[in-house]
């Protein structure tokens, strides 16, 4: 037994063609081979562009602008008032509605959150150590106003209510943004820009972005940008949200660079919040700091609903080279060997005279007769027919 395992382990095994003529093999063999081919060629080399070297870390910088005038408590607000950064950074917000504490100095007052009601201080004792809420806690319960007592707290006072209604400022539908887009793919050391040789100046004083109409102008209206990301203006200008301009730069490298245009698309990006009644929306506290003749500091407390814009670049660029386009070659004459695989599956077990074929396609030859068979008479194959 030992002899026959170490045997069988020294053995050879070689191809030996067999010719089978038959039309449903045929047909099959053909058929897999053309199936297989027409995959790589429509789908690996043209869809896929397989045969190119693909660039993904794309470098971006973006600036923005915004333009506009609204009203809002009767004043009349600029850029200056409702853009926060004021830099022209890719991420910005356009506040629509604002909770105004002013006059509000370093002291002791009485808590506004009606959490915070008290009817004693044995009620406020277990709040001191609350980070909720306007302020520190000093445990006390004194008076809010004539019939209603809250918890002390000690930090700016008058603490803030920031249960008032107040309308959005609904002229911000109107408000422009800018948005100017470089980009570089390093791997090719290719750059360009959304701001296209072929826009001018008196072009960017008439257009604004359309999906269908002006594709490539760069200046976008907030109302237009709800509309594309499916959401309603009078809501995100009530509540605030998260609204992301993505630019998509998608570039076959192989062609020329008039080719290489951005795409953009637009998205709410806190969707889950349209379904929360925690927290929805999109809100932030900002202060306006100033002092008195004396030095005396006081400050203006802002609570502010905006609509946040997240600009965000990605890109892929691909451009052909040798090694990719060989690779996917080799793998592309390799797999058509699949169809002969499965002809042999089906020939082997399933056609009609399946014994046949494995006796004229696997044939043992001892090491004894290779001598004889070296000075016999040449053997010539027939074809086998079905």
């Amino acid at each position: 037994k030992m002899m026959n395992c170490i045997t069988d382990f020294f053995t050879y095994e070689t191809t030996k063609s067999v010719v089978v003529k038959s039309w449903t093999i045929g047909i099959i063999n053909r058929v897999v081979q053309l199936l297989i081919i027409t995959y790589f060629i429509g789908w690996v080399f043209y869809h896929e562009k397989a045969y190119q070297v693909r660039d993904t870390a794309i470098e971006s910088s973006v600036m923005t602008k915004v333009k506009g005038f609204g009203v809002y408590n009767g004043k009349v607000m600029d850029v200056a008032d409702y853009v926060i950064p004021t830099q022209g950074a890719s991420v910005f917000c356009i506040i629509t509605k604002l909770i105004t504490t002013e006059n509000q100095m370093q002291g002791y007052c009485p808590e506004t959150e009606p959490k915070f009601g008290c009817k004693d201080d044995s009620d406020c004792t277990h709040w001191m150590q609350n980070t909720g809420g306007n302020g520190m806690k000093t445990g006390r319960c004194v008076g809010f106003n004539s019939s209603y007592r809250t918890c002390e707290i000690r930090g700016w006072c008058p603490a803030e209510i920031d249960t008032i209604k107040t309308e959005p400022m609904r002229e911000a539908e109107n408000f422009t943004i800018f948005i100017k887009n470089s980009i570089r793919f390093p791997r090719f050391n290719f750059t360009k820009g959304n701001l296209l040789p072929n826009i001018t100046n008196k072009y960017m004083h008439k257009c604004n972005f359309h999906p269908e109409r002006d594709i490539y102008c760069p200046i976008f209206r907030v109302g237009d940008v709800m509309k594309f990301a499916h959401q309603d203006f009078d809501t995100l200008a009530k509540d605030g949200g998260v609204i992301g301009i993505k630019i998509g730069w998608v570039c076959n490298l192989d062609m020329s660079d008039e080719h290489c245009n951005p795409k953009y698309s637009f998205t709410r990006l806190d969707s889950i919040s349209e379904k929360s009644k925690v927290s929805p929306g999109y809100n932030f506290r900002y202060a306006k700091y100033f002092k008195t003749n004396n030095g005396t500091e006081y400050r203006t407390l802002l609570k502010a609903y905006a609509i946040r814009f997240d600009v965000m670049v990605y890109g892929d660029a691909g451009k052909f080279d040798m090694i990719p386009t060989l690779i996917n070659m080799v793998a592309a004459f390799t797999s058509v060997g699949v169809g002969t695989v499965l002809c042999d599956i089906i020939l082997l077990n399933f056609l009609k005279g399946a014994d046949q074929y494995k006796a004229k396609k696997f044939e043992e030859v001892q090491e004894y007769p290779i001598g004889r068979l070296c000075v016999s008479a040449p053997v010539t194959s027939r074809p086998i027919g079905v």
